[in-house]
């Protein structure tokens, strides 16, 4: 009987002991406002923990501007300079024969000293289609695990990095972006921007560092104005034809023409005749490459002035016949009118 009292009694006081941990263990009637502090380094904090029960003491455990034990309902967290980068802050509580914490989760935060933009181990003018590697550097940034390294070529939006380390400490970070420009992006301008993203807590819009514009230029091989310059060319005999080549190409191009084996010239007009030889050739060249266009010279058998007589004979005989049946029509309703 005894025996079975004493049982009882144990299940009894286990029972009540996992009632009070399932009730307690885990709850802490204490409230921080903010819940979370995201403060610049160097820039002052001030943080309230508050409870509406009664309790024998409560304060802050912080390794900066720790705060004594108080039995009031409020007790204010503040340092008006936060230097510490690693710095651990809880309030604490003696509540019900126990004490009860609540972590204040602190981000301090460094903006960069400097951002900059280069290209890596290359010098001078870009070659169409190669490819090269730029480079952003990041001085003095914390925390990196909040960094964003976004690039852009003008205004546009093209890559980013981000970061996945979790030290507290301001660092120095890198990051590169690929690129194989074309003909189209001489000129283009080049930048990186880093962005520290704090979350809702943190300055709105997040700080943000851009680097000075890196504008590049391209090497590429010319392109001869085919618009310009028609692959045949009819010529009369008697009639100079001038024609044009042009180029497009950077370098700029040095435009020639092959009117044959001896005979280079180097012009961007060309007179033909038509003694000039049947094939011509346009050379637009610069120090990327080269590029030719074959130019056929068509010699026509009639001179342009038998042309031009025949075509104004045919057009006299076209006017003679039109005067004649208008003529004819005329009359035609002139006699109708008299046979009424």
């Amino acid at each position: 009987m005894l025996q079975h009292f004493f049982g009882l009694f144990y299940l009894l006081a286990v029972s009540q002991l996992l009632s009070f941990t399932g009730s307690h263990a885990d709850e802490c009637p204490l409230q921080l406002n903010p819940q979370r502090v995201v403060v610049k380094y160097g820039g002052s904090v001030s943080v309230d923990c508050s409870t509406s029960v009664p309790h024998k003491g409560m304060g802050w455990e912080a390794s900066e501007g720790p705060v004594p034990m108080t039995r009031d309902s409020l007790t204010t967290w503040r340092v008006p300079e936060l230097r510490e980068w690693g710095i651990e802050t809880t309030c604490f509580m003696n509540y019900n024969k126990t004490q009860c914490t609540v972590y204040l989760p602190v981000t301090i935060y460094k903006t960069p000293d400097s951002v900059s933009i280069s290209t890596v181990n290359h010098n001078g003018p870009m070659m169409e289609r190669n490819q090269y590697e730029l480079q952003c550097d990041v001085l003095n940034v914390a925390p990196v695990q909040n960094l964003t390294v976004n690039w852009y070529k003008g205004q546009t939006l093209v890559d980013q990095t981000i970061f996945t380390d979790t030290i507290k400490t301001p660092v120095n970070k890198t990051s590169k972006l690929l690129i194989r420009p074309d003909r189209a992006d001489d000129g283009a301008q080049y930048w990186c921007e880093a962005k520290l993203e704090l979350g809702e807590e943190g300055p709105q819009p997040p700080p943000t560092a851009p680097s000075e514009h890196l504008s590049i230029t391209v090497y590429f091989k010319p392109i001869i104005n085919e618009a310009k310059l028609p692959s045949i060319v009819p010529v009369f005999r008697g009639y100079p034809v001038v024609i044009v080549c042009e180029a497009e190409g950077n370098p700029k191009p040095t435009i020639s023409w092959s009117v044959n084996t001896n005979n280079i010239v180097y012009s961007e007009t060309l007179t033909i005749t038509d003694s000039t030889p049947e094939d011509l050739h346009c050379i637009a060249s610069n120090s990327v490459g080269i590029t030719i266009r074959r130019v056929k010279v068509s010699k026509q058998g009639k001179s342009l002035n038998y042309i031009l007589s025949f075509a104004a004979a045919f057009a006299l005989l076209l006017i003679i016949i039109a005067l004649l049946i208008y003529v004819w029509k005329k009359k035609q309703s002139t006699g109708s009118y008299r046979s009424q």
